[in-house]
């Protein structure tokens, strides 16, 4: 997944209308991680809304969730690594810019140059923003995260948020659309697995040359 994301970052075209904004919502993120206090409840309530979301998808139920500033929780019927892992994958606000402004291209008309920039700038914060409170609260003990396992966590982690922007970028570049990224990750996950089998196969001959 990682080649293919490289791939396609170099194949993405990012005109100035969608990068200008873009860098300029992650800039503005930035400034407010490092310079003002955090806002964890925001960060708390979207982290506990995905809980909630992730299990109504697995057919389960979400209730008594509570939200603070130093955490939160929901109760749910039904719980897998999806559902325990969603958060720190899943940027939501994220997911919220789009809903709403594609409800807004349809109802309201959103289309000018200024609704287009407002959309990618707000974008390039509400993603940053999962990035940079994610990076921060696994800091400190995650009851996720122990759960389930730092090393099958950390791999859900990483390989659900390739995933997210495999399938995002074609959304916000004129570089390769939707099938031509399933067909990249298709062919660069082959790639990967040859090349493992390759490395283990010079590896055994490698230590039979030296037991012989």
């Amino acid at each position: 997944m990682i080649r293919a994301l490289f791939e396609l970052t170099q194949l993405a075209e990012m005109s100035d209308v969608t990068l200008v904004p873009l860098l300029a919502g992650v800039g503005c993120m930035f400034l407010v991680y490092h310079w003002v206090p955090k806002p964890m409840w925001i960060y708390v309530f979207g982290h506990e809304f995905t809980h909630a979301a992730a299990t109504m998808i697995f057919g389960g139920r979400a209730s008594s969730m509570k939200v603070t500033s130093n955490g939160g929780h929901v109760f749910v019927t039904k719980d897998n690594f999806i559902v325990t892992l969603a958060p720190y994958f899943v940027p939501i606000y994220t997911a919220v810019i789009f809903v709403v402004f594609a409800i807004g291209r349809a109802l309201w008309r959103w289309d000018s140059p200024l609704a287009w920039g407002v959309f990618f700038w707000a974008l390039g914060v509400t993603y940053s923003f999962h990035v940079l409170l994610t990076w921060h609260i696994l800091h400190s003990r995650q009851p996720d995260i122990t759960s389930q396992g730092y090393f099958f966590s950390a791999m859900i982690i990483v390989s659900g948020n390739i995933l997210i922007l495999l399938f995002g970028l074609p959304h916000l570049t004129d570089g390769p659309g939707m099938w031509q990224v399933c067909e990249m990750l298709k062919d660069e996950t082959m790639r990967t697995f040859r090349d493992i089998a390759e490395f283990a196969s010079t590896a055994s001959n490698a230590c039979n040359s030296i037991l012989n």
